[in-house]
């Protein structure tokens, strides 16, 4: 039976607006940099404001002109225009000019020019290079293309033979003949699909070959990992110092083949805040310098001012581009607003560490600056989340300023960043043939003043990423 009913709920919605805002908050600089450009290429109403100054030569006429429909537009229309005005002032928008500008002083020694990128071979092209010099047929050629681009940055096939057989319709074994052809190219432990199969390919191109190396390795490799010493000696009958010329020899090779090949011109941290100590007070400067100037296209106000030369579908299209236009260029202005307050409350709360250094960070949490700010965690911690600050210590993310507080015996809230700082130190100093454990660290906290427990240690090694006690050990 089909029934009518009314129910209540609560739901929460986010315009546009606040969607946009959401994902610039997001951005770190060069990100957003890249975003600006795009939209730049979609909307046709942005354009870069290169004299980076307001253009003041628009006529006052157009500043009088009412948007009326034309007379031979439907009545339906007048009401959508009707509802249209209700909600935006298009003719207060078009004509303040002063509401569009991103208005960012730059730098009097920003570069103009981009350098032209020198050529850097990529693994690949060195894979591929090295193939075409061999002597295999046709065929094995396309198979060794095949596996070359299936070869990860590190240097390892991310594919199986089987996958690679059925796809060019050949027999493993040949497949199984073009990758041993590739294992013998440079970089040495190339074209491997493990770990164990990349030491070994080292191992057998050194000359003389170790075989007891060799041996390790293929045949006591969980031991070798695991560094179970004494079981390996006993296996291998040899003694701990051949064991140790062992590990000597196969720690020398490489892991990852594949990452010298590796471009890192993107791999650097570009910070989007900079604070400085000026006069005994702490200032922010933003890096945004570089972010381009944006101004609404003056032709396309013209156009949308003007109803005799534009017809309805012209009028439409310009109006949505033109609110979208302004809602970037309004997320920009809030996401600038928005961070150097996050940024100022982050130095209000602590100043100490801004003053003295980072031993001197105090536990804060995402809740204690939106509380200072008076917005919402979600929102700190977009702002907080991939954004560096330079300061006079160094480069950190805005999240590093944020942990949890650790109370001592002697009752001092103190950051759980000082007790990983804590563990990460014994660690350093304890006995290479015998590394504390977990519960020992969790004793020597203790009687340091800081009662942390086994598992929190624990946790806090990991998140470290150190390994544990046993896998630290060396002969």
């Amino acid at each position: 039976m089909v029934r009518l009913g009314q129910h209540l709920s609560l739901q929460m919605k986010q315009s546009p607006q606040q969607v946009l805002l959401s994902s610039l908050l997001q951005l770190p600089i060069i990100s957003l940099e890249q975003r600006i450009r795009t939209e730049l290429e979609l909307n046709p109403l942005l354009e870069i404001d290169i004299d980076q100054e307001v253009d003041q030569d628009l006529d006052e006429e157009d500043a009088e002109i009412e948007i009326q429909p034309d007379k031979e537009e439907s009545n339906a229309e007048d009401e959508v225009m009707e509802n249209s005005q209700e909600d935006i002032d298009w003719e207060e928008i078009l004509n303040d000019q002063e509401g569009y500008e991103i208005r960012v002083p730059k730098e009097k020694d920003t570069e103009e020019f981009e350098r032209p990128e020198v050529f850097k071979e990529t693994l690949t092209d060195h894979l591929l290079s090295q193939l075409n010099m061999t002597k295999l047929s046709p065929a094995e050629i396309l198979i060794g293309e095949y596996i070359i681009w299936n070869i990860n940055n590190v240097g390892y096939l991310t594919v199986e033979i089987e996958t690679i057989a059925e796809n060019l319709e050949e027999d493993e074994e040949a497949v199984e003949l073009v990758l041993a052809e590739l294992q013998k190219f440079d970089p040495p432990g190339i074209g491997a699909r493990n770990l164990q199969e990349c030491l070994l390919i080292q191992l057998f191109q050194q000359k003389p070959v170790n075989e007891l190396a060799v041996r390790t390795i293929r045949d006591y490799f969980e031991d070798f990992k695991n560094k179970r010493y004494e079981k390996l000696a006993k296996d291998l009958e040899i003694s701990l110092d051949d064991i140790k010329k062992i590990i000597d020899q196969i720690i020398k090779l490489n892991p990852k083949p594949g990452e010298g090949y590796l471009s890192y011109d993107n791999n650097y941290i570009v910070p989007d805040i900079e604070v400085r100590k000026e006069d005994g007070e702490f200032k922010i400067f933003m890096h945004d310098w570089n972010i381009p100037h944006l101004r609404i296209n003056n032709e396309y106000r013209k156009m949308m001012l003007d109803r005799k030369k534009s017809n309805k579908e012209t009028r439409d299209f310009i109006r949505q581009r033109l609110e979208s236009a302004r809602w970037l260029i309004n997320s920009i202005h809030q996401r600038r607003a928005t961070i150097i307050r996050t940024v100022d409350a982050i130095i209000e709360k602590q100043r100490d560490f801004f003053e003295f250094g980072p031993e001197y960070l105090k536990p804060m949490i995402l809740k204690d600056i939106a509380e200072e700010i008076t917005m919402d965690i979600s929102t700190i911690s977009r702002v907080t989340n991939g954004k560096y600050v330079q300061t006079e210590w160094g480069v950190f993310e805005l999240k590093s300023f944020f942990s949890e507080k650790y109370t001592t015996d002697e009752g001092e809230d103190v950051s759980n960043k000082k007790i990983k700082a804590l563990i990460k130190t014994i660690i350093e100093k304890e006995p290479a043939n015998r590394p504390y454990n977990d519960q020992k660290i969790s004793v020597m906290l203790k009687a340091k003043g800081y009662p942390v427990a086994r598992r929190t240690v624990a946790k806090y090694r990991e998140q470290m990423s150190i390994p544990v006690s046993r896998l630290r050990r060396k002969i």
